[in-house]
């Protein structure tokens, strides 16, 4: 091999790196914003749990995503639960999904304003947002609320 060829290959395989890296499951636990997709292999892969904060009603018109925690935001305990999660969810990061990012990031930068970390936010949300179709739209599977709250662990009931 020529050296003019070998440097070829070298900068085209250094092109083709971050293409690599950004799809990346470990690049997308560094981040503080995933997609809906990447949620959903995080959770397939048990490298993160998510958190669905609507409100009640919202999970009763859409539904809550498969493998999703539903705690709502808007009703009592919500800290202590959220914390719980987290504690239940060790070293993975817990996502946070509302309707279209709104909520997520308001209460991701709170979370990171009192310097807790291994939250993240999915800032598309269940319906989308100009971060990208969301949830629903991309497909990912959806449980009914009662399934969905007789499969989250005790200590977030």
């Amino acid at each position: 091999m020529t050296m003019a060829h070998g440097r070829r290959v070298f900068v085209l395989g250094l092109a083709a790196a971050p293409v690599t890296l950004v799809t990346s499951p470990l690049t997308a636990q560094a981040r503080t914003i995933w997609s809906a997709d990447e949620a959903y292999d995080a959770l397939l892969a048990d490298s993160a749990r998510v958190i669905d904060v609507r409100s009640r009603e919202e999970w009763l018109e859409t539904g809550v995503g498969a493998g999703v925690w539903p705690i709502s935001m808007h009703e009592a305990r919500f800290p202590d639960r959220l914390f719980a999660a987290k504690a239940l969810a060790g070293s993975r990061n817990v996502g946070l999904i509302c309707a279209t990012g709104g909520r997520s990031a308001s209460l991701l930068r709170a979370l990171r304003q009192a310097r807790y970390d291994g939250y993240v936010d999915i800032s598309e949300g269940m319906l989308g947002s100009r971060r990208g179709p969301g949830w629903l739209a991309a497909g990912l599977p959806v449980v009914p609320l009662d399934a969905a709250l007789a499969s989250m662990p005790e200590e977030l009931a």
